[in-house]
């Protein structure tokens, strides 16, 4: 039946123009990071198997812009950091003042870890030695300058202490390329693109936390969790090293259709395996992660597929 009602979906796209689908945006983050490829695969499988609709990849500033273009209506969905979702729903960080309550979540998608890179012949050795030096601390407006910050002030170091600068993944990798900043922060699904083609050009080294830093790191946000990088993951990386991940959430507007909710929930687990093949981080694309995972409720179109493959969904991700 399934196969059935594809066919036809494919059929009738065939002869109607492309104009007459209802478009969908997608907002992601900068190119070379985990975001944008998820979020350009998923945009293909909307395209190839849900009749009527037409998605497309945005390119963003992530999370924290991306929770803005979900409250304006100025994208229907967006891939966002656990933390910044909760931010968001409760006005608190950096949304105080600003709340999102009509942020709803289709599902976790899979976690970042807080990647912290040097040169090789760096003498940065921990958090500590980054004081007085240039960091790139994520793009404005991004995740991965939330988890850093985070990160750095639970563990005693503020921007004061740091010449900060703000820089997407690209940017980072190419400044600690060129010796223009001496360290740079991701906050990303591994390996990325960007750090994986600057280990091929420089030597570089993964800067692992102490357990006491990843304690401060979960007193201070609580949807951090420990994560092992794994040894080989990029050039020269020969031992595991040791930091923090956090969930990455596919949020939507409250108001979005119920029965669209529902399609595109069914449309990512039915078909994960095809997001697989774009990007390894989808690996962790599952339900039991969802229900795990997730800081915000979820839309009543995805709790009706969820109800229908028997999850145990928790309280409170019913809204």
């Amino acid at each position: 039946m399934r196969a059935l009602k594809y066919a036809a979906a494919a059929s009738l796209l065939a002869v109607a123009p492309l104009a007459s689908a209802q478009q969908l945006s997608i907002a992601t983050g900068g190119t070379g990071g985990v975001y944008y490829p998820i979020g350009g695969g998923f945009a293909e499988i909307i395209n190839d198997h849900l009749e009527g609709y037409e998605a497309t990849a945005e390119v963003t500033g992530a999370s924290v812009e991306n929770m803005g273009l979900i409250m304006r209506g100025d994208a229907d969905l967006a891939l966002v950091l656990a933390d910044t979702a909760q931010q968001a729903y409760e006005g608190s960080g950096d949304f105080e003042g600003r709340q999102i309550e009509n942020t709803r979540a289709l599902a976790s998608v899979y976690p970042n870890a807080v990647q912290l890179v040097v040169l090789a012949d760096s003498d940065i050795e921990s958090l500590e030695d980054l004081k007085g030096k240039r960091v790139s601390v994520g793009a404005p407006g991004s995740g991965t300058e939330l988890n850093a910050r985070a990160l750095l002030e639970a563990n005693g170091i503020t921007y004061d202490d740091i010449t900060p600068q703000r820089l997407n993944f690209n940017e980072t990798a190419d400044a600690i390329r060129d010796g223009d900043i001496d360290a740079g922060f991701w906050s990303v699904g591994p390996p990325t693109s960007s750090i994986l083609n600057l280990a091929a050009t420089r030597d570089i080294r993964l800067i692992g936390l102490s357990d006491e830093e990843i304690a401060n790191a979960q007193e201070q946000e609580p949807v951090f969790a420990a994560y092992e990088l794994k040894a080989g993951m990029y050039d020269g990386m020969d031992e595991p090293v040791q930091t923090i991940s956090i969930p990455n959430v596919l949020v939507v507007n409250a108001d979005m259709d119920e029965e669209l909710a529902y399609n595109l929930t069914k449309l990512l687990f039915e078909r994960i395996d095809d997001l697989i093949a774009v990007h390894p981080a989808a690996n962790d694309t599952t339900i039991e992660f969802t229900m795990g995972s997730t800081p915000v409720p979820l839309h009543p179109g995805a709790i009706r597929y969820y109800e229908e493959v028997d999850a145990e969904i928790p309280d409170k991700l019913r809204p």
